[in-house]
């Protein structure tokens, strides 16, 4: 096996591909699992999503899981539990570069995500002079550096967003944006149902105004086929499984076999 490159937030390699358009295939995480998460980053994917919306992470549990990453060339990306200022800005201390930004509706939303990941005068970014993201404060350059090596990528979720999804891609700071295919469902009525034609409709449209912005555009798509079909579409930064999922479905498979006549959980 190749010795595989630690990632490095200074400089952000994982920007740069986004915004150069390469495909970075990701993995979805939620088991707030410092070893699952150093598992999964001896993979070699991409990127991992370590999750502060839909799942039990905090600022506490999540710095465990970066220190687990430190040898692994897979870069962390988080999902803050919401559009906000301070919960990002902690984020930032921590460690985290590299932010999926959940609900954002409107160019306003995504001024918003992108001025809280930066310092003023270009953002409203609180200044810390010795946090885990500056390695304590021994990166002497940081606050020079700091604001060019933020990704910021926007969820698109809702029908709002998809309306607006020019304004939002022409927001300066914005990276590329990623579809949450479940949310964006239940926005067009058809909670549990990604695959109805209004929302896969929705869903190029997304892909199709992020090619002519010159951005990348990504979505959740732990169904193989789904993912496939997405990245024929021209998306560029999917995440084709989750940790909880992979987990769920080798226990099923394992229990069906050895218990074919006991029915499991649903």
């Amino acid at each position: 096996m190749p010795a595989v490159t630690p990632y490095q937030s200074l400089p952000n390699h994982f920007r740069r591909a986004v915004r150069e358009g390469q495909t970075q295939i990701g993995c979805w995480s939620s088991l707030a699992s410092p070893i699952v998460t150093e598992l999964m980053g001896t993979i070699g994917f991409d990127w991992i999503l370590l999750d502060a919306e839909h799942a039990p992470n905090d600022v506490l549990t999540l710095i465990p899981q970066l220190m687990a990453l430190k040898d692994s060339g897979t870069a962390p990306v988080v999902r803050p539990p919401a559009n906000d200022s301070v919960a990002i800005k902690r984020f930032l201390d921590s460690g985290f570069s590299n932010f999926l930004v959940p609900f954002v509706d409107s160019a306003d939303d995504a001024a918003r995500a992108v001025a809280a990941t930066r310092y003023p005068p270009q953002g409203i970014r609180g200044v810390s002079v010795g946090h885990r993201g500056n390695r304590y404060g021994t990166v002497a350059d940081y606050f020079e550096i700091a604001n060019d090596n933020v990704c910021v990528i926007p969820q698109i979720e809702s029908r709002n967003a998809v309306d607006a999804i020019d304004s939002i891609l022409a927001v300066d700071g914005v990276d590329a944006v990623f579809v949450g295919p479940s949310d964006l469902a239940a926005s067009y009525g058809q909670l549990g149902n990604a695959g109805h034609p209004d929302v896969q409709q929705a869903i190029a449209h997304v892909f199709e105004r992020a090619r002519a912005a010159g951005k990348s555009s990504g979505i959740l798509a732990p169904v193989q086929a789904d993912a496939e079909r997405y990245l024929s579409m021209g998306a560029r930064v999917v995440a084709v499984c989750a940790d909880l999922g992979l987990l769920k479905g080798a226990a099923q498979a394992v229990q069906k076999h050895f218990m074919p006549n006991q029915a499991g959980a649903a």
